[in-house]
């Protein structure tokens, strides 16, 4: 809360910018911060409930009202992650919260278009925390408005057994995403922002989500959305609540809860700390390590209904414009780099998907066979480090994206864009990542704008990529087309087209529209026939 001091001070300050920092969000009254380069933004806006004590494991909840006007000028705590750290000052179990950012001059009557970004992670941590949306805005010449969020992951968003099925709520972390959504319909408009044209955005496990939630309740549409831009959509194996029985088990065992009564209660009993002592990443069953993720969604029969292939498949999604793609390297920064037989190659890819068979594995050895090739300065990389890379970057995340493009247009979406990322960063070429996986974000939000290290060459050799992906995405969340106010001198997007397999080369010389290769073409073809038995 405000002192009493301040209060006057900030609300004479309103005076000056055309929009008023001070939002009426019903339940809380939030006062954001106007930035001189003409963008105000509003950080940690709660969305929903704290999910604490008897909300642990359970659907989220409306947010509660809060007295007085609540500074909006830090983020929110992100999530906690898998494998848990009970240390960590950054994460908290109390972290659903939002920013929001929007130019200075909009108001409630203003209708701009609203770009709602998940973040990604493999369902195990928030990745992306953060993402400032002010290069974006820029970009769209003060034309949208930009929400990204906090939700719960690992456990505490996708824990699954009968047990929480009965006492709490199943895939929690995608209802978060949805409770976020709702949010926005409700809220957005007094923020500058049209809660009819919402674009849905997300990479990695936050593409993995988009396609989620244009399949939820068997491709229901909750009017959330007007369309959707996937980056490195990724399909991992999808477990029934039967089939994940286990690792509510297993936690149950590690947190000394196997003799309670009631094993749900002692869990949500648990303190943070403890809880995350004990949050580790266990192998699927007949598996022999760990997963990279354990977590994620799980067929529940109501947000879920089936395996998102299937789906797609039996036609059962909200059809919408879309945008899917992917990178060159989309395998490289999750295979171990030591990985040097078949052996170790095969095991790695079964850890992954449990369900493979010795066949599917002997299919894929052929389809992907050693190469000596190398990335240049890597020379402690073992053999099978890039055919490992190459067939897990196919199956998790570039194949589904080639197929979903497809899909769309066979079911009458004729806006459907696919796109190849292949601009090459020197040191991570170098260091034998290549074009890395999600390596565009930099692009798209601005390297200035993200969290983490963005690559040095953003800011150099390749800055002249983010213009352009910054003028494709910002026309596509403005007319849900890329081309309409792309960047000077780039290539004209191409839908994927009746003849199908053709998408947008990204390359740090220019762009240019590029068909899929036929060998790939051919390896995506064999991989989509197997994608429901290996579940995804």
């Amino acid at each position: 809360m405000l002192p009493p001091l301040v209060f006057p001070l900030l609300v004479a300050a309103v005076n000056v910018v055309a929009v008023d920092p001070l939002v009426d969000v019903d339940y809380a009254k939030y006062f954001g911060t106007a930035r001189p380069g003409g963008v105000t933004d509003w950080l940690g806006i709660r969305y929903a409930a704290p999910p604490l004590g008897e909300l642990r494991f359970a659907a989220p909840q409306d947010p509660l009202p809060e007295e007085g006007v609540q500074v909006a000028n830090q983020h929110g705590l992100i999530c906690l992650r898998t494998p848990g750290d009970p240390t960590v000052n950054t994460t908290s179990e109390d972290c659903l919260f939002l920013d929001v950012y929007a130019p200075s001059a909009a108001n409630a009557s203003s209708k701009l278009p609203v770009y709602f970004f998940i973040q990604g992670g493999g369902f195990a941590e928030n990745s992306n925390p953060n993402y400032n949306g002010t290069g974006l805005i820029e970009a769209s010449g003060m034309n949208i408005v930009v929400v990204n969020f906090n939700y719960r992951v690992g456990p505490f968003g996708f824990l699954a057994s009968q047990e929480v099925a009965e006492g709490g709520s199943l895939n929690n972390g995608l209802k978060d995403q949805r409770k976020a959504m709702e949010w926005v319909q409700n809220y957005i408009s007094r923020f500058g922002g049209d809660p009819d044209h919402v674009v849905m955005g997300g990479e990695s496990a936050g593409a993995a989500s988009v396609t989620y939630h244009l399949t939820a309740y068997g491709g229901r549409n909750d009017g959330l959305f007007q369309a959707a831009a996937a980056e490195s959509q990724s399909f991992a194996t999808m477990f029934t609540v039967e089939q994940s029985q286990w690792q509510f088990n297993n936690l149950v065992l590690r947190a000394g809860c196997a003799g309670a009564e009631d094993t749900l209660a002692c869990l949500r009993n648990l303190t943070v700390a403890e809880l995350q002592t004990v949050n580790i990443q266990t192998p699927f069953p007949g598996a022999q390590y760990a997963p990279l993720y354990m977590y994620g969604p799980t067929i529940d029969g109501d947000l879920i209904p089936d395996y998102t292939y299937r789906l797609f498949e039996q036609g059962k999604f909200v059809r919408v414009p879309s945008i899917f793609g992917d990178d060159t390297n989309e395998g490289t920064i999750f295979v171990y780099n030591t990985t040097n037989t078949i052996g170790e190659s095969d095991t790695f890819l079964q850890a992954q998907f449990p369900y493979i068979t010795r066949a599917q594995l002997a299919k894929i050895n052929i389809l992907y066979p050693v190469t000596n090739d190398t990335f240049p300065a890597a020379p402690n990389a073992g053999k099978y480090w890039r055919q490992c890379s190459n067939a897990y970057g196919e199956i998790r995340y570039i194949c589904p994206g080639v197929y979903i493009s497809g899909v769309l247009v066979q079911a009458g979406v004729t806006d459907s864009w696919n796109y190849h990322y292949n601009v090459e960063d020197p040191q991570q070429t170098a260091e034998g990542y290549g074009v890395r996986h999600t390596v565009e974000t930099n692009a798209i939000w601005g390297p200035q704008y993200v969290t983490g290290t963005p690559p040095a060459s953003y800011n150099t050799t390749n800055a002249g990529v983010v213009p352009v992906m910054q003028g494709y995405w910002t026309s596509f969340i403005r007319t849900f087309n890329p081309n309409t106010y792309r960047y000077n001198g780039s290539a004209e997007w191409g839908t994927w087209g009746e003849q199908g397999y053709q998408r947008l080369l990204i390359q740090g010389n220019g762009t240019l529209m590029e068909t899929v290769p036929a060998d790939q073409q051919g390896r995506c073809a064999y991989l989509s026939s197997i994608a429901v038995e290996l579940r995804q």
